[in-house]
């Protein structure tokens, strides 16, 4: 498995709800830990990784800031449609750490991940990173 969040593996961001030109939303792809993705203040808050293809995917690792509720969902659709629940998350306030999580999940196929920022600790939350274990499903 490597990581196929990546945009060097082709991985791209169908949507994100807040855009700031000087921390793009691809920042979360780039494999980069010093860059970032910033949202506006307002929740919820979402972005869409889509996949190259069709990938059997594995555990999720998140590196952010300030998250305090978050859901994933997966789609199998070529278009990024008719997502299902996948996780739900909790998070403990870090006080200014930057919050690393890996979230296991059972191995499952998808084109797209939608990312749900449901709530933070702050005005404004960051996702520095997301890496999701992953193949090709051939």
């Amino acid at each position: 498995m490597f990581d196929v969040a990546l945009s060097s593996a082709g991985a791209t961001i169908a949507l994100a709800t807040s855009f700031d030109e000087n921390h793009p939303p691809e920042n979360i792809i780039d494999g980069s830990l010093d860059t970032f993705w910033p949202t506006t203040g307002m929740f919820p808050q979402e972005f869409i990784i889509t996949f190259s293809a069709l990938m059997s995917i594995g555990n999720i690792k998140l590196l952010s800031s300030n998250v305090k509720a978050l859901s994933i969902e997966k789609s199998t659709k070529t278009e990024a449609l008719d997502f299902e629940p996948l996780v739900d998350k909790e998070y403990e306030h870090s006080e200014g750490q930057m919050q690393r999580d890996e979230i296991k999940i059972p191995v499952t196929s998808a084109c797209h991940l939608k990312f749900v920022i449901k709530s933070g600790f702050d005005h404004f939350v960051s996702i520095h990173n997301v890496s999701v274990d992953g193949t090709a499903v051939h």
